[in-house]
């Protein structure tokens, strides 16, 4: 027995002492970025200032739109209320700096190529679908959607799309969106390759934010990932039993992958369960797949959906 537990404690010394020596290579990473906080420039600007505006940011001014409407927007009251709404959040970007430099540290660590953007803030009359927008070289970040869960602005805005709507939540949000940029879509129509295309995407959002709690990476409360990991195993039955693995029934996008107040397994659980609950399984599936396969990062990228789960050699927590 002390044999065994000797060997565990030297491979729990090992693993805690690379995951720390990764790190601090990690935080040597060189990386070097701007942020321009338009929600204050286009806050504080008068009428005077749009021609102007119009040249230095032509992104945020298509040219199909006269400038009266700028105008109106300028002079607006709601909009002036909304930018002070989003100062008082967000007098300085000190946080949203640290958090983009360790974000971006840890992408062009295994992702060398990683080139860091231009970070424009902006307000977007709270569009809460598009909260994050990235580019080869830009990233754009709505503050607006980020004042906090039950902000006056966000009622009426579906509690599992708001109960994200908070400072928290803008480091996973932007982990999603380059994530999405490394992730091919999945070759095939079942329900398990897009399972494990959402698997990828957390799976990178573990490496690239280790300091972010596991229910924020999936954008769960603590009550709704508790809920999930205490029944993955009834969750993998229900999949199994119900031969939804092999499905191209377009609906199980709808029950299991995209957000929804609930998972709609058709029984009395439904209400108790989170949404999205096919994404938290094919996380699970990749996690097991690299604990058991000695690959790098890019080759699970571009690892076809079944070779993973076979290799993965995955069974559901007891």
């Amino acid at each position: 027995m002390k044999k065994y537990l000797f060997i565990f404690v030297v491979i729990l010394f090992v693993g805690c002492f690379t995951e720390d020596k990764t790190e601090k290579n990690i935080a040597s990473v060189p990386i070097d970025f701007e942020i321009i906080r338009f929600d204050k420039i286009f806050g504080t600007a008068n009428t005077k200032d749009i021609p102007e505006l119009k040249r230095k940011y032509p992104v945020f001014f298509p040219i199909q739109y006269h400038d009266s409407i700028w105008v109106q927007k300028i002079l607006d009251t709601l909009q002036q209320q909304l930018y002070r709404e989003v100062i008082n959040k967000f007098p300085t970007d000190e946080k949203l700096h640290s958090d983009l430099l360790s974000l971006f540290q840890h992408i062009k660590y295994y992702f060398p190529q990683f080139k860091s953007p231009l970070v424009i803030t902006i307000i977007s009359d709270v569009d809460y679908k598009n909260k994050i927008i990235t580019s080869d070289s830009l990233l754009i970040v709505s503050l607006d959607t980020y004042l906090g869960i039950n902000h006056p602005f966000y009622d009426g805005i579906p509690k599992y799309f708001s109960q994200n709507m908070k400072e928290s939540q803008i480091t996973p949000d932007i982990a999603t969106s380059y994530a999405k940029q490394l992730i091919s879509k999945p070759q095939h129509r079942f329900f398990l390759a897009q399972m494990i295309y959402f698997g990828k995407e957390l799976y990178l959002k573990e490496l690239w934010l280790p300091h972010i709690s596991d229910a924020e990476k999936i954008g769960y409360t603590k009550d709704e990932f508790k809920w999930v990991e205490e029944n993955e195993t009834e969750i993998w039955r229900n999949f199994v039993e119900n031969e939804i693995l092999y499905s191209t029934d377009p609906k199980l996008t709808a029950r299991f992958l995209n957000p929804a107040p609930f998972s709609k397994f058709y029984l009395e659980i439904d209400n108790d369960s989170p949404g999205r609950v096919g994404r938290y399984m094919g996380w699970q599936i990749v996690r097991s797949y690299m604990k058991k396969n000695p690959v790098k990062i890019h080759q699970l990228l571009m690892q076809d959906a079944n070779q993973i789960f076979k290799k993965s050699k995955y069974k559901p927590k007891k």
